[in-house]
């Protein structure tokens, strides 16, 4: 029998940030995980025979290059270049075992076209998606936003940041409906309309990160990891194990020992392993979560660019839901072999959106449309799981499932939350434990 601190079950993005961060504060961790591979729900899947094996589907991935030269997320996501997630990398120094690219594009969908998302006074003042007057009125908004500061009264500007909806605040601004449209969905990044209505120091906050990351690099805020998002947990679990974690693979999880109501054990291959502490994804316990929505995602292979997108190497493209009657905005993410996650001359286009009918399919065709032609689909429709209570009676911490969007901020709130309801503590990092930064500028 052994005796654990914590044990984690799953080895998706979250399950190891939290592995990392509970070894890296001295917890003796066991990590186990039902799958050969690494990454769970949010694996990166390669050769790409394995793809097409996943999928089910026929069709020969002979004519897509070397098998070995392809790693495809199931569950793809960019980092905002000042983001939460970039923090946590460079404060646990996972950094160091990772490489990653600027993506090249950031646009948003209008009227049938796409547009570059304006970050800049200068991209404001370029773009195409407003008139004069809109601009100069956007340009206030943004220099609001980047000098905005919730500590110092003095920055508020007669707004009240948690009294004020943003409804208001972009009614003070005078911004036109077109301005308030790519402003809310392609630069604070919210999925649907319900944030006009709460207080606006969330919005003012998420433009301030999306203009900060974006002038860190230029052609876009958006930070993607060489040889794919498979490359984080590995990294992760590189780091545990330097702090005397403990990692077993392809390893079935019988049972979860729970005694009056509190987690004691986990039963793995007829072996005991004692935990105070249980960390996992919603695959382990299914009678603990409740499903609140689905998410459909169609993988696509294509041999060139995307249309319109300046030969972009990589891009996200977000089509906010007013333009096409619906409830929550469509994502497509677009990285390439510039990547190493594809075939010289190949990338991979991923369309995202929460399902709002029975045929979510459907629901991606405006995305899938941006995209012709296509050499393969791959599609999935997921359930959103969320864990039913919060863990502090039961000690058992679950992880929710990856939503729709193509970023990793929302994700970011999830690893806060159970790191604070885990530890009692606030999760909270200045910069890293020997403030070395390692990103390519280029």
């Amino acid at each position: 029998m052994q005796e654990y601190d914590i044990i984690v079950l799953g080895t998706g993005l979250k399950e190891c940030i939290l592995s990392g961060l509970m070894s890296l504060s001295g917890k003796k961790v066991l990590h186990i995980d039902k799958n050969p591979y690494y990454g769970g729900e949010s694996a990166s899947i390669s050769p790409i025979e394995e793809l097409f094996k996943k999928f089910k589907m026929s069709g020969s991935a002979k004519l897509m290059g070397r098998g070995k030269e392809w790693n495809v997320d199931l569950v793809p996501k960019f980092f905002l270049a000042s983001g939460q997630l970039v923090k946590i990398l460079v404060h646990t120094e996972v950094t160091r075992y990772l490489d990653f690219k600027v993506v090249e594009g950031s646009f948003v969908y209008k009227a049938g076209k796409l547009h570059r998302v304006p970050a800049t006074e200068e991209d404001a003042h370029t773009s195409d998606l407003m008139g004069m007057f809109d601009k100069r009125r956007f340009k206030k908004l943004l220099h609001f936003a980047l000098n905005f500061d919730i500590r110092n009264p003095r920055t508020y500007q007669d707004v009240d940041p948690v009294k004020m909806t943003t409804r208001d605040l972009f009614a003070r601004f005078d911004l036109g409906l077109d301005v308030m449209e790519f402003t809310g969905h392609a630069i604070a990044l919210h999925a649907s309309e319900s944030y006009l209505d709460q207080p606006c120091v969330e919005t003012i906050n998420r433009i301030r990160l999306y203009a900060e990351s974006s002038t860190r690099h230029n052609t876009s805020p958006y930070l993607y990891p060489v040889y794919g998002l498979g490359e984080l947990p590995q990294g992760f679990a590189r780091l545990s194990a330097e702090y005397g974690g403990t990692f077993l693979l392809n390893r079935a999880v019988d049972e979860i020992v729970v005694d009056n109501g509190k987690v004691k054990a986990v039963k793995s291959e007829g072996k005991l392993f004692h935990c105070k502490q249980l960390i996992c994804d919603p695959s382990y316990v299914p009678s603990r979560v409740r499903k609140v929505g689905r998410v459909v995602r169609v993988i696509c292979l294509l041999n060139h660019p995307v249309k319109n997108t300046h030969e972009a190497n990589s891009c996200q493209i977000i089509i906010p839901q007013t333009q096409l009657g619906r409830k929550s905005d469509i994502y497509i993410s677009v990285v390439s072999f510039t990547h190493n996650v594809a075939s010289d001359g190949m990338y991979i286009a991923t369309v995202s959106t929460a399902a709002e009918t029975n045929n979510p399919e459907k629901e991606v065709q405006p995305g899938l449309e941006l995209l012709e032609p296509i050499m393969h689909k791959f599609v999935s429709v997921s359930n959103l799981l969320v864990p039913n209570e919060d863990g502090k009676k039961s000690q058992i911490f679950v992880s929710r499932s990856y939503d729709a969007m193509n970023h990793f901020e929302t994700e970011c709130e999830d690893i806060k939350d159970m790191y604070h309801r885990l530890t009692g503590v606030e999760l909270s990092f200045g910069g890293s434990r020997h403030q070395s930064q390692n990103s390519d500028d280029d």
